[in-house]
């Protein structure tokens, strides 16, 4: 979006190219016709050009208001918790242990905080997740702030619950147990004095099983949530959250570069307030690869070829602090991340259609980089100081 200032010059500029063209041209002596006619298509040509310039200019300056004028979103309204997994703090607390506890690998070497880590905003740190032995995974480990009102979980979709996600995660290549051998694993847990008085104590009658050892988990998980960055302090009616690189960043993000399109507040993804989540093809993951070789994503799930290479938009809360950055892992830098996807991503047959290129300068791609480090949050996931 253009600021105040420039604003004002594009449409001084273009109506006084307008008014300025009005102005009765004379012809050289002894033209031609024909010359004649090709001056004056030109003269006309000027003065269309012009007044779609200012037209434009206007209709830029209404559609967006300046940052401080807008009416920002910052309620996430309430969670949905299944009625089969109430929250209790006792229940949250016991999930914590478990979150850190690598005793739940196949091999003891992985935890579920080993793919979400603080200093790497609890996203990923290598392009691919990484599974017990080292072995690569298939994608980027995402951020986790705000999971729990996720309505589907994973880069595609596939997982409708926490739970179902957590079954998945752990009988799986993030941490390779193997859904065969679940119940097993839940067998050795047991076996820990105090993991087995805890879950006695939180599932009465039950006990420790897989299911309740992955109810923790998503419980604690639940508690997860980033809703004080300076932006929800600026969303909230403190002006004074952002500063002046920073509101022209939002200008841009809700205007010009059209973020907000897969990118709304507050969770800063659409993906959140979709029932089956959104999912979108944006050309990742296809240079240097063979059509064969590319990552099919949403497409696996639906069945649908219109979900060619598409996967759910991810949050951008903490993304200052979570590089790498996409399904793939394959931009190193945030300046990366928004210049690939304000140029409008790597073309392919199935990019989605608002993949257009945003044409922004260096300055506006600074200004955009600038507003989302406005989004960074300033919780911590806290290590429990002793384990069962």
């Amino acid at each position: 979006m253009l600021g105040p200032m420039r604003r004002g010059l594009v449409l001084v500029v273009a109506l006084g190219l307008v008014v300025g063209c009005k102005k009765k041209e004379e012809p050289p002596p002894g033209e031609a016709p024909e010359l004649k006619g090709r001056r004056e298509a030109a003269i006309q040509a000027g003065r269309a050009a012009a007044s779609a310039a200012a037209a434009a200019a206007r209709a830029e300056a209404q559609a967006t208001p300046g940052a401080d004028e807008m009416n920002l979103s910052a309620d996430f309204g309430t969670m949905t918790i299944p009625a089969d997994n109430p929250q209790t703090d006792e229940k949250v607390a016991l999930g914590q242990k478990l979150f850190f506890d690598k005793r739940l690998s196949v091999d003891g070497s992985r935890a579920c905080y080993s793919c979400h880590q603080n200093e790497d905003g609890n996203g990923g740190k290598d392009p691919l997740a990484i599974g017990p032995g080292g072995k690569k995974l298939p994608r980027h480990s995402p951020v986790i702030w705000n999971v729990g009102y996720l309505p589907r979980l994973y880069w595609d979709g596939r997982a409708a619950t926490l739970e179902e996600q957590g079954t998945a995660a752990w009988a799986g290549g993030n941490m390779g147990v193997g859904k065969e051998n679940l119940e097993k694993k839940a067998e050795e847990l047991k076996k820990i004095a105090g993991y087995r008085a805890e879950f006695d104590k939180v599932f009465p009658g039950v006990g420790l099983t897989a299911a309740t050892v992955v109810k923790a988990l998503s419980s604690y998980q639940r508690t997860l949530v980033c809703n004080d960055t300076d932006y929800d302090r600026f969303a909230k009616g403190n002006r004074s959250a952002l500063d002046a690189e920073e509101k022209r960043g939002l200008e841009l993000f809700m205007g010009k570069a059209a973020c907000v399109a897969c990118h709304a507040p507050p969770f800063f993804s659409t993906a959140f307030l979709v029932k089956d989540g959104a999912y979108f093809n944006v050309g990742v993951g296809f240079s240097g690869k063979k059509p064969e070789e590319v990552d099919v994503g949403r497409k696996k799930i639906s069945n649908s070829d219109a979900d060619f290479a598409a996967f759910k938009v991810p949050s951008l809360r903490n993304v200052s602090k979570s590089a790498p950055y996409f399904h793939d892992g394959s931009e190193a830098t945030l300046e990366g991340a928004v210049r690939f996807m304000a140029g409008g991503g790597f073309k392919n047959p199935g990019i989605s259609s608002l993949m257009t290129d945003k044409k922004l300068s260096d300055g506006e791609i600074k200004s955009l980089v600038a507003f989302l480090g406005t989004l960074e949050c300033q919780a911590k996931l806290v290590e429990p100081k002793t384990l069962p």
